[in-house]
């Protein structure tokens, strides 16, 4: 159901250096029998997508409007997070955010040494169609010491986007 690389979700692919910290790439892929769109919806709708991001902590969110250039502030229910910003948006087809840095008690973070070893890291989703099944390929950059439980995490993640997409309504 799901393939796997070995790289680490909050940095550079293949153990590239981001801010003298090592950082790994986590990959992952599913096939979701749904439409491009309808897995769009779940990757970007408010009310979809706090039913899978917690998967990575209870109550987390995005605070965003998905476009181009935006801040992303990605929360839970602590006030805690990550601050990022909108790469890229092709709508059905590739969302990429880039991490600048940390949310801390409702505080963002840029200039802790927590917050540099996030700097630059990349995730990204992207979605292609082939006879009726969506494709969907992340990738997320990853520090070390939280690759293994965030890698858990997608597997969880991916199963709910998945089931989310697929019973859906009709549009």
């Amino acid at each position: 159901m799901y393939s796997e690389s070995s790289e680490h979700p909050f940095q550079k692919p293949n153990h590239l250096t981001t801010n003298h910290m090592e950082t790994l790439q986590i990959k992952k892929d599913i096939a979701i029998n749904a439409s491009p769109e309808k897995v769009w919806d779940v990757l970007t709708r408010d009310e979809l997508v706090r039913l899978w991001y917690a998967s990575f902590s209870e109550g987390a969110y995005a605070e965003t409007d998905w476009q181009e250039g935006s801040k992303v502030v990605f929360k839970d229910e602590t006030n805690n997070g990550m601050v990022a910003r909108v790469v890229s948006n092709k709508p059905h087809e590739l969302l990429a955010v880039e991490y600048e840095g940390l949310l801390s008690n409702g505080q963002e973070d840029t200039t802790s040494e927590e917050a540099k070893a996030v700097q630059g890291g990349r995730e990204t989703y992207q979605l292609t169609q082939k006879d009726g099944i969506t494709q969907m390929a992340i990738s997320t950059d990853m520090t070390p010491e939280y690759y293994e439980m965030m890698s858990t995490a997608w597997d969880s993640a991916l199963a709910k986007i998945k089931e989310l997409a697929e019973n859906q309504p009709q549009n």
